[in-house]
């Protein structure tokens, strides 16, 4: 049994590239009027202190009454599993939906998939509407743990409270459950007893909400001191892996993304920390009360783009295009221009904005102009881009609340694509045609606020 009283970019790629470019990073804002900055600081001084929380393989808290009861009823339940790379794996997403399949025969137990690589809750409380609330859920996992790692905690909970609000305020018996999965560092805090930043930061926020919460990277870090399993392969001195011992599980290859037996090892720790809430389910509606933090991120939500927004080169990419095809599933409509000089334009009311797109090989670098004061040229291009994702363009944040004109234009001068290049012109086929273009590429713009006509 679990004792929940007592118990001490996908991948790293897109964590480290949400780290470098994600919507709260003060390099990439526009410059806040005086009001803006000021509110943005009393918003700061308002926020709960950050400490760091014990770690527990399992908080029941409030528990996850209503889902249990559904499920003893043998009605329809939606699970959403709402989070990045290691959740849209082929591992503890699917494993768990299928136990719960077996363990309730009687009911029908539907999944909602809204996982993708490298995004953490600062794009999530953006598209949650439209990739989670949209489908109905009757329970939430929500895992961002990993991927939220290199975020101050007063951004983790914006973003997070934004999360439960907007599931809540649509309906108030949806059950979310907290994942906490591990990556290698994270053995530091959890051999002290501690959560690491991020899922001590969820773990504050679930306190004040009565979410529960599964810790499966404390499990990952038990086993290991057990002896009973290594994070990554060991070296020998030629740089090989060494063969892992008999008896012992490999965790991953990267220290992040986990080995086939241990998503295992995943699914079995959260199956029983369902059972154990199953026993005692308590049924019931949830009670937002007061906000955690005063300017969270309730309002997030995507907007679709307009042609009057976009200049004469833009096209909206058929759904028979590859690349609209690939993306389908979270970007329904997709737009691109490729030539410098083009541009998005927009008005709104309101505090913050962004472009929810996707970088690749071939990808522009933009410039972003608001209220007047133009940044410089941002890349729609890191060191990992071998390949398209999705990803994020922020324009701005913590603005003052009222009327904005945002521009965003292709700049003529390709990005510094050589960190990327350079490692892979020495593999077999490859083509310097891939990592030529300025192509800028966006399926909607992400806002709080409202677009003006």
């Amino acid at each position: 049994m679990l004792d929940h009283r007592d118990t001490p970019a996908p991948c790293a790629a897109g964590a480290r590239y949400r780290q470098e470019n994600r919507l709260t990073m003060t390099k990439h804002i526009a410059p806040c009027t005086a009001v803006s900055f000021a509110l943005s600081l009393l918003a700061a001084w308002a926020a709960p202190e950050y400490a760091p929380v014990p770690a527990r393989l399992l908080n029941a808290r409030g528990g996850l009454g209503n889902v249990i009861t559904k499920l003893n009823d043998g009605r329809e339940v939606r699970i959403a599993y709402f989070g990045g790379s290691i959740t849209a794996a082929n591992g503890w997403r699917p494993q768990t939906l299928e136990w719960f399949r077996r363990t309730w025969p009687q009911a029908t137990v539907v999944e909602i998939n809204a996982a993708i690589g490298g995004t953490g809750s600062d794009l999530g409380v953006y598209r949650f509407g439209q990739d989670v609330l949209a489908h109905d859920p009757d329970l939430i996992f929500v895992e961002f743990a990993v991927n939220d790692g290199g975020a101050d905690p007063l951004m983790i909970w914006r973003a997070m409270e934004g999360i439960v609000r907007q599931a809540w305020a649509k309906d108030p018996e949806t059950g979310i459950c907290y994942v906490y999965t591990f990556r290698t560092g994270y053995e530091n805090d959890l051999n002290r007893g501690l959560c690491p930043r991020a899922a001590s930061a969820d773990e504050m926020l679930a306190e004040h909400y009565g979410i529960p919460s599964i810790n499966v990277a404390l499990r990952t870090v038990q086993l290991a001191n057990e002896g009973r399993l290594l994070y990554v392969p060991g070296k020998v001195e030629a740089g090989d892996a060494k063969p892992t011992p008999e008896g012992v599980m490999l965790f991953s290859t990267d220290g992040v993304h986990p080995l086939e037996t241990a998503h295992r090892m995943y699914t079995d720790v959260i199956a029983a920390a369902v059972e154990q809430m199953a026993a005692n389910p308590s049924p019931g509606p949830h009670e937002l009360g007061a906000p955690f933090v005063e300017n969270n991120m309730e309002r997030a939500r995507m907007v679709p783009l307009r042609p009057a927004m976009l200049s004469a080169g833009w096209r909206k990419l058929d759904a028979r295009d590859p690349m609209a095809g690939r993306f389908s599933r979270f970007m329904p409509e997709l737009w691109q221009a490729d030539r410098p000089g083009e541009t998005l334009s927009f008005r709104f009311t309101g505090t913050a904005a962004g472009l929810y797109d996707i970088i690749g090989p071939d990808g522009a670098q933009v410039t972003i102009t608001i209220d007047g004061e133009t940044m410089a040229p941002r890349p729609r291009f890191d060191s990992y881009c071998s390949y398209h994702r999705i990803a994020s363009l922020g324009i701005a944040r913590d603005l003052e609340d009222g009327e904005h004109t945002v521009t965003v234009a292709i700049h003529p001068e390709q990005p510094d694509r050589s960190s990327v290049t350079d490692k892979e012109k020495a593999k077999p086929g490859f083509d310097p045609r891939k990592y030529d273009g300025t192509a800028f590429r966006v399926a909607a713009i992400m806002l709080i606020g409202e677009v003006v006509e």
